[in-house]
């Protein structure tokens, strides 16, 4: 009796086994399958709209894979055309401002499946030395794309950068804007804290907030401060209306990215005239950072860097409000003209 009882439970464990081998199996070809499938995905709007025009989504296998051996320089010219691959010029900037959250905008733009960005930031317009090396130049820093899909960079001293409207309607006076900001104040402390921590990795000593905010001569906001002068978005745009309609910004709120990044992505998916893509599933809130995290598919999440984030010093509430007042009518002129109302004190 107690051999056949055995000998059932080694039959039941055996069947039970076979299961878990044959899921697991299955699992494995499922995940496999991911990577050499590539769904379509029409765009809309001046980026096409005809069924030739759609563009295959980024499968697994290609953006772990091949395209990080396009970005290392490692792909064949074979390589390249048979992939229908092109290095082309940006069809939307992302010009500023100055931690209003640049970094954290491309990142998040990037989860759809027809965007591509530059990892780096370019720096071609504002830059003589980089600018005189004409426009070929910086399409070899693009990346690797689709035809139709866009291509977008980031270098957020663009915004207040004198020559670098003129210089980008020269290269394309239709091109879409991207300007994200933060309450002025905010902005200015966190442009602060970031040169502090540069300083002291550097064993450095720097000035307090305090100090180079206000002009110790006339106890008044000090408007040569650099921190302070990028925090006046009004005089920045207004440089660039010379150039490039309003129609053509899309203004980003960077606070409410960092709380409600959703809603902010699919406003810039509408700019963009791109179908909807970006869902609640893309992003998901790393309570260890604080921030939310993105994730592209069942294998790949990704953080921004642990830099993000940082902690800022405390500031004299008199200063912080003498900063505030001063930015006030700047703020509302900003509102008037990009048309869109932010509850900054």
């Amino acid at each position: 009796m107690l051999f056949k009882q055995q000998a059932l439970l080694r039959q039941k464990l055996f069947v039970l086994g076979s299961l878990a081998i044959g899921s697991l199996l299955y699992l494995v070809a499922r995940v496999g399958s991911l990577d050499r499938l590539q769904p379509l995905c029409p765009i809309d709007g001046r980026f096409g709209t005809r069924a030739q025009d759609e563009i295959p989504l980024r499968a697994l296998q290609f953006k772990r894979g091949l395209l990080h051996e396009f970005r290392k320089g490692n792909a064949t010219k074979e390589q390249i055309r048979l992939h229908n691959l092109v290095q082309q010029l940006p069809k939307a900037i992302i010009i500023g401002v100055r931690k209003g959250g640049t970094r954290a905008l491309l990142e998040m733009l990037n989860l759809h499946p027809a965007v591509v960005k530059a990892s780096q930031e370019i720096h071609f317009f504002d830059n003589d030395e980089n600018y005189a090396k004409g426009i070929e130049w910086y399409r070899k820093k693009m990346p690797f794309s689709y035809p139709h899909q866009i291509t977008i960079e980031k270098s957020p001293a663009y915004f207040i950068t004198e020559e670098v409207p003129e210089r980008i309607y020269k290269m394309n006076s239709s091109i879409k804007l991207l300007i994200i900001v933060r309450e002025p104040t905010t902005r200015a402390i966190s442009d602060y804290t970031q040169v502090l921590e540069g300083k002291e990795r550097k064993n450095k000593t720097y000035y307090k907030f305090e100090k180079l905010a206000i002009d110790p001569n006339t106890c008044e906001v000090n408007t040569k401060y650099k921190a302070v002068r990028t925090s006046i978005y009004t005089k920045h745009l207004e440089r660039w209306l010379k150039y490039f309609p309003i129609e053509q910004f899309h203004i980003v709120d960077g606070d409410r990215l960092i709380t409600e990044p959703l809603p902010e992505l699919q406003l810039v998916e509408k700019f963009l005239n791109l179908p909807p893509r970006i869902s609640q599933y893309n992003l998901y809130f790393n309570a260890t950072r604080g921030f939310y995290c993105l994730r592209f598919n069942i294998v790949f999440n990704k953080c921004l860097a642990g830099s993000k984030g940082r902690i800022h010093p405390e500031v004299d509430t008199s200063v912080i409000t003498k900063l505030r007042k001063f930015f006030h009518p700047f703020n509302q002129k900003f509102y008037q003209i990009t048309g869109r109302t932010f509850n900054w004190p």
